[in-house]
Parts: structure tokens; sequence; C-alpha cells
């Protein structure tokens, strides 16, 4: 996510780190590099002339000049402007006072309104509501049949009127089935369309019109960059738009439009969508984003994607497990699990400070994660709860199982072996063991006892 605009900036910022004491030519100088940088990011050009001219006017006033360090003053006032460009706090989505919540979902064709609509309506599930998805898009073949197939997977019911090819209808019948069925929230996925095509927009507005929807949500590809800027403005100006959804933000490398798309619609992004899978959409966080930017890591987010995607009570079990130096092969299949379930491991490690921007230093297989499973798999399971059982005729006949070679079967039970003694190091040193095993049990996050796989 936004790779190469963080590996420019991290650059421009080498330029400051290199002097002692900056001068106002050295500050622009810098600065020339950022703004470079974010105009190979695509992002729009007002808003980099805007960005720039702020930044630098704080960047050679005293709290900088007069430093002590004051390559670490530009990174924290860049940080600052960073996050105030992109909304400056995380907006939540409006419930409504008088149920239902009704979240209208407009935007491009091919945009991904309704696997997002998906998404929503799971978050939102998760948290105790009762939703309902509205299939309103009458046009594209197979829109409902997707949307079916999306509220099927998740559990959430679709209203749709057979043969139907009103849409304001369908949404106006939807809003009553809801109230009549006790859904406090009504998710209305539209047809994509084009923001030039007047009719199709004149559709949204008598839909708007009609339900009075409490946000009217754009969802913006981000790989798309300023087309989608302009069209999010576009749209804004016709429908009013209460707040963006960026999805595909996790194969974006630029950032151009999660950098733009506020400053030019006034309007804040609420929602990222970060992977493929259903459970793959994040509240946005600017500062946050700022800070993954720049290659701070992004932590908050990270203990927050464990907590929800986490088993707290194993992960707290095999801390013990840990801490008592009974730690086995199933415990560590366990954690294999556990950290699949939290995402590709390229994503978890993005969010840690000072790994971000060096990844691509890194070769990191995220098949070593299967692999591995795979291994432990082929064990019986008297093997799996006593390691100190393999021999040089176990460890071939569990390799021939997995299809792994014997080089990666030996690798895994050394893993075991280096987490096991470095428990019982800690176990030894007392009060700091205490409290190792209070963090392990109390952060959230699985023990990482074995490190990443193929990290």
């Amino acid at each position: 996510m936004f790779q190469s605009l963080t590996d420019r900036l991290s650059n421009a910022f080498k330029s400051f780190k290199n002097k002692g004491k900056l001068t106002e030519a050295d500050v622009k100088e810098g600065m020339r590099e950022i703004k470079l940088a974010l105009l190979e990011a695509d992002v729009n050009y007002k808003v980099v002339k805007d960005f720039i001219k702020t930044t630098t006017e704080r960047a050679i006033g005293s709290e900088v000049l007069e430093s002590l360090v004051p390559s670490q003053q530009i990174v924290k006032i860049v940080n600052e402007e960073l996050t105030a460009l992109m909304g400056g706090e995380n907006t939540k989505l409006v419930i409504s006072s008088k149920p239902p919540t009704i979240v209208m979902m407009t935007g491009l064709q091919g945009a991904g309104k309704t696997t997002h609509t998906g998404k929503l309506a799971l978050m939102y599930k998760k948290q105790g509501k009762r939703p309902l998805m509205a299939a309103c898009d009458v046009y594209r073949p197979a829109a409902i049949k997707q949307l079916q197939v999306v509220g099927e997977s998740i559990g959430v019911p679709v209203f749709t009127i057979e043969g139907c090819k009103d849409p304001v209808k369908i949404a106006k019948e939807a809003l009553e089935h809801a109230k009549k069925h006790g859904n406090d929230m009504l998710f209305i996925d539209t047809a994509g369309r084009l923001h030039i095509d007047e009719e199709l927009m004149e559709e949204l507005q008598r839909i708007k019109t009609e339900l009075e929807p409490t946000e009217i949500l754009f969802v913006v590809d981000a790989m798309t960059g300023q087309d989608a800027v302009n069209a999010a403005a576009a749209f804004n100006e016709k429908l009013d738009v209460t707040g963006i959804i960026l999805t595909k933000l996790d194969g974006d490398t630029r950032g151009g439009a999660a950098l733009s798309v506020k400053a030019v619609t006034g309007k804040p992004i609420k929602f990222a969508g970060t992977g493929e899978k259903l459970e793959d959409l994040e509240q946005f966080h600017p500062d946050r984003m700022a800070s993954r930017i720049l290659g701070m890591g992004d932590v908050l987010s990270l203990i927050e994607q464990a907590e929800q995607k986490l088993d707290q009570k194993k992960a707290e079990e095999l801390a013990d497990k840990m801490m008592k130096n009974k730690m086995d092969f199933n415990d560590m299949l366990n954690q294999y699990e556990q950290i699949g379930n939290m995402g590709p491991i390229k994503g978890i490690l993005s969010k840690l400070p000072g790994v971000g921007n060096k990844l691509d230093e890194v070769d990191i297989n995220e098949r070593v994660l299967d692999w591995n499973k795979a291994i432990i798999l082929s064990m019986t399971p008297e093997e799996r709860s006593h390691p100190g059982l393999m021999n040089p005729s176990r460890k071939r006949r569990i390799a021939a199982g997995s299809g792994r070679p014997v080089e990666e079967v030996n690798r895994l039970i050394k893993q075991l072996e280096q987490t096991q003694k470095m428990m019982r190091t800690l176990n030894s040193k007392g009060k700091k063991g205490k409290k190792m095993r209070s963090m392990m049990n109390g952060g959230g996050m699985p023990p990482m006892g074995g490190g990443f796989p193929g990290f």
C-alpha cells in the first residue's frame, strides 16, 4: 500500500537527516522532492500545491530551523499535514436515531459497490445490528444474484422484487420491509453509472428524494487515481454524498486517490477496502494512514485487527503453555491458523513501525505458512504432542507425507526448539518473565514464538 510514495518520501527525508542545522534553502530543496513524490503518486496538482505551501511555511518557522533535531520536526510536520489532508480524524457512519439507518451505495461501474455493500453489512452485523440489503441494480446482468450470494455467505437477507425494473420502487418497498421485520440498517446497492449519464444520475436523485437516506456513500477504486477523484467530485455535486469508501487500497502503490479525494470533495473517507475477503474492510483513520505512508507503522490498526480476528482464549492458552515451556506442534499449528486469520503476512508486517518501508528488501513467501501446516498435519498425534520423538526416519516420512523437503522439516523443528529455549531463558529471569507473560496474555496478539514464517 502506497509503497512507491513511501519510498520517495523516505528519500526526501534523507536530505534533511544529513544536515545538523537546516537553512531555509535546505527546507525548500527538500520540499521540492516531497512535491515531486506527491505528483508522481498521482495526487491532485492543486492539492499538492496547497500542501507544499502550508508545510513549507511551518517548516521554515522557528520550530524547525531552531530545533535540535530538525529532520524529526520535518517528519512530524509532514505527518500532521498528511493527516489533515485526509480529513484529520476518523469520521464514523451516522446511525439514525429512528431506525432503520439507510445507507445508499453509489459509484462507477466496477468500483466494487456490491461487494462493499456486503462488507459493510457484515461489519455492522458483527456490531449487533440487523442489516437488510436491497438489490437495486436492475441493469447489470447477474448483479442481483451476486448480492444474493454475498448475502447468503454472511447471513444477511437481500430484498428483491422478481421482474421489477424500477430501482426506486424496489428501494421504497425494501424500506417498508425493513420497518416491518425489525431491520435497523438498510443498505441500498445501486447500479454503477458514469457521472455523465444524466438519466441514471436522475434515478439516484429520485431514490434520495423518496428515501431520504442517512448516508450516501460513494465507492471509489483507489487504483484509478485522479479519475476516481474527479468522478467523486461529480457525484458529490449531484447527490451531496456524505462519505467515501476507498476500495482496493491494498493494491494502490501510489496513494493519489486517498490523498486527494477529501480535499477535492470536502467529504470524509469513512472506510477502506483492504483485500478480497468480505472481512477486509477497515474504518479509515487519517492519522494511522499518514503513519503508514511515512513508514511509521500502524500498531493501533494491527491490535484492532488482532482483537477482531483472533481467538483470545486460544491466544491466552498458547501464551500460558509457552511460559510453562510446554509448547508443542499442536500449539504451533494453532498459532499458524491464528496468523492466517489476520490476512497476508506482508500486510501484518507492514503495520509494524520501521518494517513497512523495508519489506521490498525481504522475500516473504506467503505459502510458507501453508507448507509448515502441511508438515505438522503429516505428523502423528503422538509426534505433535511429543516433539522429542523426532528421529531421521520419522522426519523422512513426514517430509514425504507433506511433499516438502527434509530440510524444511528440520527447520520447523528447530523453530520450535528455539522458541522453547527462549521461553526457558525468560522464565529464569523471574520478574521480567512474569512481565512478559502478562504482556502476552493481555495484548490481544498471539505470541509469535517462532517468528513470522518465511520472514
